[in-house]
């Protein structure tokens, strides 16, 4: 039996509504990671585009609304990094971007500024593999629970258990080596 298609992907009074609902949230978990308010702004639009493209595979009894796109942001950075790189490799510099207003520029640089300890805390956390920081990252610092976090990241509960175990001891390790050092 399919899955009956939720109302955002068919409905734009919904899908409206769901925007309304979430897209701080989404700016915020964005800006965490992007210090660009151009970048930021684009990758806000491409996460509900792709929202509109994958509504389909959202299941409430395996999360959050939140955790979802929390995750199909996760895959949009992932596919942007993957561009920039690609792009960097032809050019040495971007171009096309589209313009911002003044007030729109503004008010994603203050959102960036707002954010930049949580980027202090993803330099930090380089040192780890990607998927134990990625599950620390959507616990620690985006303040999803743990099943959400798994169902961001499409693993079991029990695998984002170990990882996010695995990722704290390493930092209290690597925390360990670094005052040892001083």
């Amino acid at each position: 039996m399919r899955r009956k298609q939720p109302k955002i992907a068919t409905d734009p009074v919904a899908f409206e509504a769901f925007y309304r609902r979430h897209v701080d949230a989404v700016t915020r978990f964005l800006a965490r990671r992007v210090d660009d308010p151009h970048t930021v702004a684009d990758l806000v639009a491409e996460v509900f585009i792709a929202v509109l493209d994958s509504a389909h595979t959202y299941r409430a009894d395996l999360g959050t609304e939140i955790a979802w796109l929390y995750g199909v942001a996760r895959n949009t950075i992932s596919a942007e990094r993957r561009r920039v790189y690609r792009q960097h490799q032809l050019s040495d510099r971007m171009n096309g971007r589209r313009q911002l207003a003044a007030d729109d520029v503004a008010r994603l640089e203050e959102r960036i500024d707002a954010e930049r300890d949580a980027r202090k805390a993803f330099a930090a956390m380089e040192e780890l593999p990607e998927g134990e920081r990625a599950m620390l990252e959507l616990v620690a610092i985006d303040q999803l629970t743990v099943t959400e976090a798994a169902h961001a990241l499409g693993i079991r509960q029990g695998a984002a258990k170990v990882r996010l175990h695995r990722a704290r001891r390493t930092l209290r390790n690597l925390s360990f080596v670094m005052d040892g050092a001083r």
